[in-house]
């Protein structure tokens, strides 16, 4: 006998006494264990129904497992260092001659002061241009990439009007410093140090020199040389 037939049973005496019962509080008794034992047969039915259905259900059609894409495993790159190029006022062109680049496998980051641009599937390889500083500042939503048959050709458009002394950024070592905090004679001293670490064996005697006689307190041009 199954649990659901228990307590169907159990349901019928126990409303058996509770028509014989005459004091209110058996009544009461009865009353609760009934209802208790009226949730417990419905909870037991629907089970019994769900099982039933389940039973019953036709099995689902097996599906093949959905293939999950495959990972993108790091990427190597070769770095691009020899290109050539030219520019106008308004704009710089970058020569990468290299056969075989698809123009929907090129992958570019335009920045105002730096350009990385990515070949991807090249022949079997990976190729990188990439310029960290650039000597003066583009603007990145006007750049872009051609690809040709023989070469890509990159554009930068000039954030200003000019020319560019070179593609990349490179500090005035012969700049003084312009530092109002500094000693005035300062800035002359980083221009001499300069000088110094740059100029031939002629010049480094003649610095050299013009230092000594600075510290010895001589008042005569030391510098002459330097003319």
């Amino acid at each position: 006998m199954s649990a659901a037939e228990e307590l169907r049973l159990e349901l019928d005496e126990l409303r058996q006494l509770e028509g014989l019962a005459k004091r209110p509080r058996v009544q009461s008794l009865l009353a609760n264990e009934i209802r208790n034992v009226e949730a417990k047969f419905a909870m037991s039915d629907c089970d019994v129904r769900w099982q039933l259905a389940k039973a019953t259900a036709p099995a689902p059609e097996p599906q093949a497992a959905a293939s999950a894409p495959p990972a993108r495993p790091g990427l190597n790159y070769v770095t691009l260092g020899s290109f050539s190029w030219d520019q106008d006022t308004d704009k710089i062109r970058i020569y990468v001659f290299l056969e075989g680049v698809e123009q929907e496998k090129v992958e570019t980051d335009f920045k105002p002061m730096s350009v990385d641009i990515k070949l991807h599937d090249v022949k079997g390889k990976n190729y990188r241009c990439a310029i960290p500083k650039l000597n003066k500042e583009i603007v990145p939503e006007k750049c872009k990439v051609l690809v040709k048959p023989s070469k890509v050709v990159i554009t930068l458009c000039k954030a200003s009007k000019g020319n560019w002394v070179d593609l990349y950024y490179k500090e005035d070592k012969f700049k003084p410093s312009m530092d109002k905090e500094k000693d005035p004679m300062s800035g002359i001293m980083d221009l001499m140090k300069n000088m110094y670490e740059e100029g031939d064996e002629d010049m480094k005697r003649t610095i050299a020199k013009a230092w000594s006689d600075a510290r010895s307190g001589k008042t005569t041009d030391s510098l002459t040389g330097l003319r």
